[in-house]
This record gives structure tokens, sequence and C-alpha cells, in this order.
């Protein structure tokens, strides 16, 4: 393996061939240094700058590290890191030393954790200092709650009484060769959000990094050495990962981390400070983003193109965007079982209200309820067969079984696709609503609600009336300086009924402060369910 460069592996979209002997981290190192970018900038943080010389040297160090400790191949270590230089060195530390890293949402509770250590057998845990607070009722019981961990890890300036990365990683060796994985070796796991029950761990190959670089980075989104990149979406979810270290990665490009929240204001200083040419996004930051009084003008910026992902985005908040900037949003839909971005709009052909056309190397098919597919413009779940599937649910054969069947993976999304091949969601399997007998989308009722002026977000459920029939009912932020009355619930009722098929329109309007999350911004519309529930 050694030696292994980009050349090593062919690449003619939608087939990406990739050798057996085959190490992710080594890959995406090689294939830098061997270009001649040791001296150029792979990542800014917070803190400054490093090259890719550096990265690699910082890869090597965190590998040894980790040996050092006694972690074997196909060992687990759980990270629990803000965005700074530190994750990518750990994360591709890790895979090079054939250790599998769990790149862990920083959001989480301590019982979360607890879970997914338990649940992972992760023998190291590597956590950034300012989360060691979530951790400390953890720690404090290690022997009883924590059976499995032997290591902590802390990232940051004090390591309070635990094992400090930095001192570990400054006396450890800069030379590593890397360990003798094959393509089908796991490389490393995510855990779904869990926002209907635990989470469960999608195992993800060697294989499955470069592939989502080769099939969608490069052909769709068109990056390349040039590009300085900045996502909002984090590292430790499959998007943010892809966004912020696969891609760049895979061309020679520059990656802008930042360990803070992505309020508007922290996005925006970004945005003019260092001038990304390409952003990446969710809905709910891009609605955020266009209601802030800070949103600079179109020339204080130098972005070529942005993405969405985590949920549809809905086609007034991209029309805006492109008024106002200049440039598009490439809607597309990935998860944490496929790794990253399997459906997409592409440059030049963004059709807003849709989620674009599959991605080389990926079929998609929309089935209705005994698996035959629907005919054009009727709804059904989407399906979809790529390279980059996971391999399983760690420990949970029955949801294995029920998402992975053979070479096709469910979704869980509901979706039509028209004459022209265009994709468009429809919401959640869980979440679509029949009224009076007719399928309707809660998203293309949000959608609607959200081009009135007044209305910054909006979800969508399903509700019981009188005589025990779902109606749709709408959860409503109104923008600031907007008053949420009887008065504005009315005229929102009235504006659905002039986008859309009068049946559709919400019944009840209810007026919020903010709606339920995921870490990722996905509307949780299973609490609002409950919570309409409880009400009643």
């Amino acid at each position: 393996m050694p030696g292994l460069s980009s050349a090593d592996h062919r690449v003619s979209p939608p087939i990406v061939d990739i050798p057996r002997a085959y190490n992710a981290a080594h890959d995406l190192i090689e294939r830098n240094l061997g270009a001649g970018r040791s001296g150029k900038t792979a990542f800014i943080d917070d803190s400054g700058g490093i090259t890719y010389g550096q990265l690699a040297e910082r890869v090597n160090r965190a590998a040894n590290v980790l040996t050092g400790l006694g972690l074997a191949m196909d060992d687990r270590v759980m990270l629990a890191q803000l965005d700074t230089i530190d994750f990518p060195s750990v994360f591709l530390g890790a895979i090079k030393a054939g250790i599998v890293p769990i790149a862990g949402n920083t959001l989480l509770t301590s019982t979360d954790y607890e879970f997914m250590l338990n649940d992972s057998r992760a023998k190291a845990l590597v956590v950034s200092e300012p989360l060691l607070p979530t951790f400390a009722p953890l720690l404090e019981q290690r022997a009883r709650k924590l059976p499995f961990l032997k290591h902590v890890i802390v990232s940051g300036k004090d390591a309070h009484a635990h094992l400090s990365l930095a001192q570990l990683m400054d006396k450890a060796g800069s030379a590593c060769e890397p360990a003798p994985t094959t393509c089908d070796d796991v490389c490393f796991w995510l855990y779904s959000s869990g926002s209907t029950g635990l989470p469960k761990g999608a195992v993800h190959l060697h294989s499955h990094l470069v592939q989502t670089a080769e099939l969608y980075a490069r052909p769709v989104l068109g990056i390349c050495e040039d590009d300085l990149v900045f996502s909002a979406a984090k590292l430790f979810f499959a998007y943010g990962l892809g966004n912020s270290l696969t891609f760049p990665m895979s061309v020679g490009a520059t990656a802008i981390l930042m360990a803070e929240r992505p309020t508007p204001a922290a996005v925006f200083q970004r945005l003019q400070q260092h001038r990304p040419t390409i952003f990446y996004g969710v809905p709910t930051l891009y609605a955020a983003l266009l209601a802030s009084p800070d949103m600079p003008k179109r020339e204080a910026l130098n972005l070529r193109v942005c993405t969405s992902a985590g949920e549809a985005l809905p086609a007034d908040i991209g029309e805006r965007w492109t008024r106002h900037f200049g440039v598009e949003i490439l809607d597309g839909l990935g998860s944490t079982e496929m790794l990253h971005i399997f459906l997409s709009n592409r440059p030049g052909e963004v059709r807003y209200g849709s989620t674009g056309k599959p991605v080389p190397g990926y079929a998609l098919r929309v089935v209705d309820d005994a698996g035959n597919p629907v005919k054009p413009g009727e709804i059904g779940e989407l399906q979809i067969n790529g390279p980059t599937s996971a391999s399983c649910y760690w420990n949970n054969r029955a949801k294995s079984r029920a998402t992975f069947m053979g070479d096709w993976t469910r979704s869980g999304d509901k979706y039509t696709v028209d004459e022209a091949g265009y994709y468009t969601y429809s919401g959640r399997t869980d979440d679509m609503l029949k009224v009076g007998g007719i399928y309707v989308s809660p998203f293309e009722v949000e959608g609607a609600l959200l081009t009135h002026p007044d209305v910054l977000e909006a979800a969508v459920i399903g509700q019981p009336d009188e005589d025990m029939l779902i109606k749709p009912k709408a959860y409503i932020v109104t923008k600031e300086g907007v008053s949420g009355n009887a008065a504005l619930a009315e005229k929102l009722k009235q504006h659905v009924k002039s986008k859309l098929a009068p049946y559709k329109y919400p019944r009840w309007v209810e007026f919020a402060s903010e709606l339920p999350k995921t870490a990722t911004g996905k509307i949780q519309r299973f609490k609002l369910r409950a919570k309409s529930q409880t009400v009643k």
C-alpha cells in the first residue's frame, strides 16, 4: 500500500474502480503530497491554518497515539470533537491505523453518549474540552457506567486530569505506515440522529469516502483545487464530513472549520472574512440568513455555488437566495445510511421545489406499499441503489434487514418523479397525511406557508377533527416583529388556499417561538404530533 495515490483508483463516473488493498486516509493524504501540495493550506480553523504537509504529520502522530495506547485494527474510538484541526487529524489518524473512528454528534446528552459508548464498545474517547461537562457524570462512574472505555483524551488547553491530545501528539512519532486494510474493511461509523428512538450505528467502509467525492463532489458540485469551502453543517454528521473533509481533500482544496454554533452572525462573518467559493448549508439556516439584519450585499461575498441538504429546500427560500446573492443553491438528498448526496440539482439546471435528478453511480426508484413502481406524479417511497450504502446498523439485525434490502436501501422518504426525471419531496413516510383519502405532502403545505412574508418557519402535521378525520395543522414561527394572532392565522389559511388545492390548507394554525429540531436542523414533527395529542 505505500505509495498509493489517486492514480491507483480509476474514475469514470458512474464507476469508481478501487483496488482491493486500500486505506482511505492514506489515499486522501498521499494524493495531495504526490501532487506537490505539501505547502498548500488544507484547513483553516479559529486558531489558524495547517498545510497538507503538516496535516500528514499530524495524522501520523494521531495514529501513533492511538496504537501506543494499545488500540489495534478494528477497535473503536469515539470522537466528540468540535470542528477544529484536531478533528481531521484524529479521524484520519485512526483510519490510517485501521482503527474505527465514530464521529459523535456534539449536541447530545450524557444519556446518549452512554448508550453510544457502550453500544460501540469504544476503547477510547477523544473529546473537545468544552464538551467535557456533558461527559462528567459518566466519567465519574466510569467503571460502572462505561465498562469498555479505557482511555479519555482531551482536545484543548486543559485536559482536566485526563490524557492531553496535544501532549500525546507532541511525543508521538511523525512517521506511520498505513494499516493493511482493504476497500471492504470497516472504516468509520456514524450514528443516526435517534430522533424517533435509540441511535443506530451505520457502518461504513474504506471505499465509501472517495466514492462520494468522485461521484458527487467532482461531477455535480464541480469542486476543484482552487476552491475554498465552508460548511455550516458540522463534521460529526455525514453531510458535513463530506463537505469539509472528503471533498476538499479529494482535490486539494482548502476548508474553513468553525467550532461555534452556526448562527447567522457567525456564518456571515466567515463568508465575508474568508470569502469561500462553496458554501454548504441547511434549509433552516438559509431561512435564518435571509431574515437576518446582518445579511450582506451580493458583492461582499465570493460564492460560486451553494448546497443544501438535511431537509428539502422550500422553493421560496432558494429563489430569494439566488435573487439576492446571484448564486444557485443545489438542493440535494443524502442520508447517514448512504453517507452523502445521491439525488441533486445541477448547476444551471436548478428547479427549485425539486431535489433534482440522481447523482452518477446511483439508481433510484419510487415504489408503492407493495414495492411496485408508481406512475409519474404519484407519491411513493424512495429507494436507492448505490456504492456507498452502509453495510449494516451495528448490532441491530431487525432494522438492518428492514432498511438494507440487498442492492437497495430504503430512504424512509416519500417522493414523486415527473416525466422529465425530476424528483420532488413529499415528506417522511411517517409524516404523510391522507386527507379525504388523498395523500397530502406536509412539505408542500409548508412550502406554501413559507411564501407568506410574515412566516419564518413552518411545520405541518396531521390532526383529527371532530369527526376523527385527519386534517393538516400548521405550527408557525413568525419573523421578528410580527405578532401571531387569529387574524394572521386566517390570512395564512387563505394564503395556502390561493397556492394549493383547497383541501390542503391547514385547518388549525398555532404560533410558536421555535420548532423542535435535531442537531442537523431537521424539524422533529413527531414531537409536534405528541404535543398536539397532549393538548387535546
